[in-house]
């Protein structure tokens, strides 16, 4: 088990990175205790800031060494503490921010080097810059970093075409516990020698070891593209309207955002420059993309067609196709506004859940109607990634009720979503993690087999259990 570091470990540790590039007071360090939804403040005497893979090793083997915990930090972005120190003041924090290079772009190749610091939004403008597309899209790609979007498995808007992260890498360079530099930044599609090592670290959380870089997948920037905002009935017209835009344009269907028409008016009332551009009161909106690298692909024809196929069908109320780029990032704004409209409107109880996509319209029947008997405090807002399954099973606090009795309904409403969700073959974490927020329920729900599997290959990797202790797996 990690213990306290000394003063002799402590200035060991800064001696590796140098002046500058650690923090120990309490103002400096403050910014790296706090997780990005404040449900969890912890406390560390150091956070180092390294500037290279060598200085990471080095910072690794001192604290193996000694037993000390290391916390990897990213861009704070996450939803379930897993960059958060505990609250004991013993764990060291290792921030990646400094290690932030794109090492590579190499467009013939479809692939790029960069570093695990890089904020997504970086790694994108230099795909671009290459006319290439790096399609992984985040409402934090500002802020978020590639090493955590790794170590979390992100998912975001465009998975359902081209995947979520474990999807998008090819090879990986970290650091394991006790401070071996792992090299395998290899830019093939195609390498069968032994076990796809690479994968153990996409997701864990920096529990196995920390990403110090990766080499990634690009494609070709879309040349045309065909944007929607369409209103319906309910959540199984969406299902048949995406098999049907499935069957018209196969994997040029790019996104398919769900959003209850609350969320939608909860979006205009919040946030500033948000507008609701459909006429109709739809009780349910989706928002629509295809993309194609083919400028001749004429999208917004068949994307037309297709609407219009459905109106006469029934399966929908109204629709408004982007006109121009300035139109489509108007209804992306909308979609993409949600969460900081319900951060705005007051509390919210969250369940970030995935299910097999036809079983989408049950997670919502059911889902509402626990809500409705668990929390009556709350009015259920259900969006997200409906395309990939993947929805935000939210309840935001109704306006002028009791803020601490609607956060006591969290922890028996969450324990009904999840028996919910897993009734339906679904999961409690579809693209946020497990961090410390879910990790005990993962111990209770997971395969046990599979948990004992996840326990093993920890304890190989790291025996001392220095590595984000407390995230994803509970101590046995």
């Amino acid at each position: 088990m990690p213990r306290p570091p000394d003063l002799g470990t402590l200035g060991e540790l800064q001696a590796v990175v140098g002046s500058g590039a650690w923090l120990d007071s309490p103002e400096a360090t403050a910014p790296f205790l706090t997780d990005f939804r404040r449900l969890y403040r912890g406390a560390t005497p150091l956070v180092l800031i390294p500037r290279t893979v060598e200085e990471v090793a080095r910072i690794l083997r001192i604290c193996n060494r000694e037993e000390v915990a290391v916390v990897p930090h990213g861009g704070n972005t996450s939803y379930c503490g897993g960059a958060t120190p505990d609250e004991t003041g013993t764990q060291v924090v290792l921030s990646l921010r400094r290690l932030n290079r794109i090492r590579q772009v190499d467009a013939a190749n479809y692939s790029m080097i960069v570093e695990a610091g890089c904020t997504l939004a970086e790694t994108q403008e230099a795909a671009r810059g290459v006319d290439r597309l790096f399609p992984l899209s985040l409402g934090s790609e500002g802020t978020a970093q590639i090493g955590g979007n790794l170590s979390t498995n992100a998912g975001g808007t465009a998975v359902l075409r081209y995947g979520m992260m474990r999807d998008l890498v090819l090879g990986l360079e970290l650091v394991l516990a006790d401070g071996r530099v792992l090299e395998s930044l290899k830019s093939l599609r195609k390498d069968n020698t032994g076990y796809d090592v690479k994968s153990l670290f996409v997701g864990a959380e920096g529990t196995l070891g920390i990403i110090t870089a990766a080499c990634l997948k690009l494609f070709p920037q879309p040349a045309d593209t065909a944007t929607a905002l369409v209103g319906i009935d309910t959540p199984q017209h969406a299902l048949d309207l995406l098999a049907r835009l499935r069957a018209a344009a196969g994997d040029q269907v790019t996104s398919f955002e769900l959003m209850p028409r609350l969320g939608v008016e909860l979006t205009v009332k919040h946030v500033p420059g948000v507008a609701d551009p459909l006429s109709q009161n739809a009780p349910w909106y989706l928002l629509i993309e295809l993309s194609s690298p083919n400028p001749r692909q004429d999208l917004i024809t068949l994307l037309t067609a297709t609407l219009e196929d459905a109106a006469a069908r029934g399966s929908i109320l109204d629709a408004m196709l982007a006109g121009s780029i300035a139109q489509a990032h108007a209804m992306w704004k909308l979609r993409e506004s949600v969460p900081e409209a319900q951060r705005r409107h007051g509390a919210s109880l969250k369940h970030d859940v995935s299910v097999p996509v036809s079983a989408i319209p049950a997670l919502i029947e059911a889902g509402s109607a626990l809500a409705r008997r668990l929390a009556p405090e709350g009015d259920v807002i259900s969006y997200g990634h409906a395309g990939d399954g993947n929805l935000h099973f939210n309840v935001s606090q109704k306006t002028g009720t009791d803020i601490k009795s609607f956060m006591a309904r969290g922890p028996v409403l969450e324990l009904a979503m999840f028996d919910l969700v897993e009734s339906l073959g679904g999961s409690i974490s579809a693209e946020h993690g497990i961090g410390r927020l879910k990790a005990a329920e993962f111990a209770r729900r997971a395969d046990p087999v599979e948990l004992a599997v996840m326990h093993e290959l920890k304890r190989a990797l790291d025996p001392k259990g220095i590595l984000n202790p407390g995230k994803v797996l509970c101590v046995p």
